[in-house]
């Protein structure tokens, strides 16, 4: 138990050095075209808490006695909340049969690549369920920045360096919850945590921005498919890790549901 808990403590340190790092890769660009109106700075902080301070803190949590592959696989859900929500709230209503098909195909393939088939008891487990709530915040946060951040003359840089900004604020108030223990440095650690904190965080919400914008949220919330396929090309390039015929068969399913979800418009409605 208090190894969980200093876990959770170190993951969490882990979470707000990288959404710092990432604010201060893109502040020194925007400089002086932050937002200046509260409504649109309190949109920002409800982004940054459901698409930043919630989801990590769950995923935190639920690693801790849930496998990388069921979390993977709950991970990729996000789609499906994000095209659910979409369609509720009036976001995205061009829901037609090749687009459904896309996101279900995709999530197919995902669960191909992980395989999860000797873990499936910890889906229903409490670290199963923190996992798929987080997966539907972040789906419920593409669905927000879509439609009150998104589409209102403010570029993807501004946006992405203000909601990580709102995101560090926010990490750092609930830090003292999570306890104040001094993580182990390790040069390796800190060069990940500084590649993850510049590029997978800082640029990576930029992008995730200007695909909103442009494409929508529902279009945008399919890169998370796409994650597992990085993460095999990368495995077997860098850990020689074998690719088996199935996960060959989970990358075609995942990039045929890509090819299907995109052969639609976005649909995209932004509330004024």
């Amino acid at each position: 138990m208090v190894s969980t808990a200093r876990n959770n403590r170190y993951a969490f340190a882990a979470m707000l050095s990288e959404t710092l790092l990432g604010f201060l890769v893109l502040a020194p660009i925007v400089v002086l075209r932050f937002p200046r109106d509260a409504r649109t700075w309190g949109h920002l902080f409800v982004a940054a808490l459901v698409a930043n301070a919630i989801p990590y803190f769950l995923f935190g949590l639920g690693e801790q006695t849930v496998g990388s592959n069921v979390a993977g696989v709950l991970n990729a859900t996000t789609p499906l909340w994000t095209l659910l929500l979409a369609f509720l709230v009036g976001v995205d209503r061009n829901v037609t049969a090749a687009k459904a098909v896309g996101f279900a195909v995709g999530f197919l393939g995902v669960v191909v690549i992980f395989s999860p088939w000797e873990s499936a008891a910890e889906i229903a487990s409490w670290g199963g369920l923190a996992c798929l709530a987080a997966s539907a915040s972040y789906g419920l946060s593409y669905v927000y920045m879509g439609r009150y951040l998104t589409g209102r003359g403010i570029s993807p840089l501004v946006l992405s360096a203000s909601q990580l900004g709102a995101a560090t604020i926010l990490l750092a108030l609930a830090m003292p919850f999570a306890g104040l223990d001094a993580p182990e440095w390790r040069w390796d650690a800190v060069g990940s945590l500084l590649v993850l904190g510049a590029l997978g965080t800082g640029i990576a919400y930029v992008l995730n921005y200007r695909i909103i914008q442009d494409e929508g949220p529902t279009a945008a919330s399919v890169v998370t498919y796409l994650l597992p396929i990085v993460a095999v090309i990368l495995g077997w390039a860098v850990l020689s890790e074998a690719v088996t015929v199935a996960i060959l068969a989970g990358v075609v399913l995942v990039l045929g549901g890509v090819i299907l979800s995109k052969r639609t418009g976005s649909g995209v409605r932004s509330k004024v």
